[in-house]
């Protein structure tokens, strides 16, 4: 489903009861963060989408925990649950399952011409310029949050980045929080293993001092998402911003940047990006639960300021999980999942607990077949793009439930043995994880958590589960009123 604006969607929740409208006058200022934190650690039916029309010193609503449950990320990406995102790309890439590398990457690039026929298309007018600034565009018009007790200042935290490489002209699309540094500049948080952050080492390697950029807020839930996705770098994220729309990004040129944004945007800050220019960005409370210090960061100037008439600021915030951004996260899970498996065909499902906060913990089960292939698993997962990442892959059998954390670390605690079952490394950790030594890269560990047997090495026979025979589960669900159990 591709909605219009944001404001589309908003009506959507709220005529299905899945938001809130909180007309008192609330503050930027870590007020709407405590409001929102509690909301979405809520029980479901009180987790709401919240949007605040009265934030003081703004006449702009702010609208946060949109994608904050599993029934509303569904929605904003145009399916009825979750796990329809995974069946329809499998549906796509399959039915005959890849044999073979050159198959496998045959599967692959098939997925291209989908994805280009549902490609971004240029407009000459757009409800996100509207409004115009360019003489002295002021942030200080946006209502900014300010998060956490201690953060360095004001953060714009769900914004689509885009930027262009500086040597192919592809467009890349990332979500990297950015600081206001006063009412001009912003510090911009690409991180080191980001597109980004890309386009400004080929920038400096080729001379060049000025990324142009510019910064969409709000337009179609599916294309904010879609600047989160961890895609590759040939892989435009409006164009799978429009197959899941069903219908092409519309997009409009800049009025000051030689770049493109969504027309379908609330708000629309261009700038550029200066990479022999840095400052100190952060702290920041993050999505791992503790703050991210103070480091050095590109600064963005902004050059023009453009918006709806009536424009609604989207906003998130992260911290100590589960927070909105676990659904975000959980929607890139299942989309991914028949994309990993296109190389790893042996991974029946897979799960990144919010507890993880995404790069910590990834659960894969599968059906082991030869002597190795758990850690065959755990090496090609560490080798897939962004999946490097991860610090932790736990291996369960194929009849677990990867869901069931309880069910998960049962098989753990009494499948493994320290001393044979781990595969412990070091390589690439993402940007945030305090915990390495050295600022991205560190420890690593997998974990064998299935059943043993020779081709494990494994001699004494491992034990049998305990289960009850079909026909008495099924004598007793026949009986199960008679024993008066029922409340």
């Amino acid at each position: 489903m591709a909605y219009k604006s944001l404001q589309e969607f908003v009506r959507r929740l709220e005529k299905a009861g899945e938001l809130v409208r909180i007309k008192v006058p609330v503050s930027a200022e870590l007020e709407i963060t405590e409001i929102a934190d509690r909301v979405m650690k809520s029980p479901p039916e009180r987790n709401k989408a919240l949007l605040f029309e009265n934030v003081r010193g703004h006449d702009m609503p702010v609208l946060i925990n949109m994608f904050g449950s599993p029934r509303r990320m569904a929605w904003a990406l145009g399916v009825e649950d979750l796990e329809d995102l995974r069946h329809r790309l499998a549906k796509l890439i399959k039915p005959e399952v890849p044999q073979g590398w050159s198959d496998k990457f045959r599967k692959a690039a098939e997925l291209l011409p989908v994805l280009r026929s549902v490609g971004p298309k240029v407009v000459s007018k757009a409800a996100c310029q509207e409004i115009v600034i360019t003489d002295n565009p002021s942030l200080d018009a946006l209502p900014i949050l300010k998060c956490w007790p201690k953060d360095g200042g004001r953060y714009i935290t769900l914004p689509q980045v885009i930027s262009r490489d500086p040597r192919t002209g592809r467009r890349n699309v990332g979500m990297y929080r950015l600081q206001v540094f006063d009412e001009r500049t912003l510090g911009m948080h690409w991180q080191i293993h980001k597109g980004g952050a890309e386009h400004e080492r080929v920038a400096k390697d080729i001379g060049k001092t000025i990324i142009p950029v510019a910064v969409a807020l709000g337009g179609d839930p599916a294309e904010i998402w879609a600047a989160s996705a961890p895609l590759p770098p040939d892989i435009d994220e409006y164009m799978l911003a429009g197959w899941l729309r069903g219908k092409p990004v519309e997009l409009v040129k800049c009025v000051t940047q030689p770049l493109e944004v969504p027309a379908d945007a609330d708000i629309v800050i261009e700038g550029y990006v200066d990479v022999s220019e840095q400052r100190l960005e952060g702290p920041f409370g993050d999505h791992t639960g503790y703050y991210t210090p103070p480091d050095l960061y590109p600064v963005m100037h902004v050059t023009a300021i453009t918006m709806r008439r009536n424009p609604i600021y989207p906003t998130t915030i992260v911290g100590r999980p589960p927070m909105e951004d676990y659904w975000m996260g959980k929607a890139t899970e299942r989309l991914f999942l028949p994309l990993l498996q296109l190389f790893l065909p042996e991974v029946q499902d897979m799960n990144m607990p919010a507890e993880g906060v995404f790069h910590n913990l990834l659960i894969v089960k599968m059906r082991k077949r030869y002597p190795g292939h758990v850690r065959k698993v755990i090496h090609g997962i560490w080798g897939l793009g962004l999946m490097m990442l991860t610090k932790c892959i736990v291996v369960v059998d194929d009849w677990v439930d990867v869901h069931n954390l309880s069910e998960v670390a049962w098989q753990v605690l009494g499948n493994v043995d320290w001393a044979r079952d781990v595969v412990i490394t070091e390589g690439p950790v993402d940007a945030l994880d305090h915990s390495s030594y050295r600022p991205n890269f560190g420890g690593k560990i997998g974990i064998d958590a299935t059943a043993k047997d020779e081709r494990d090495g494994y001699t004494r026979g491992w034990p049998e589960l305990i289960e009850m025979l079909p026909e008495i589960k099924a004598l007793v669900d026949r009986r199960w009123k008679e024993y008066g159990l029922e409340s």
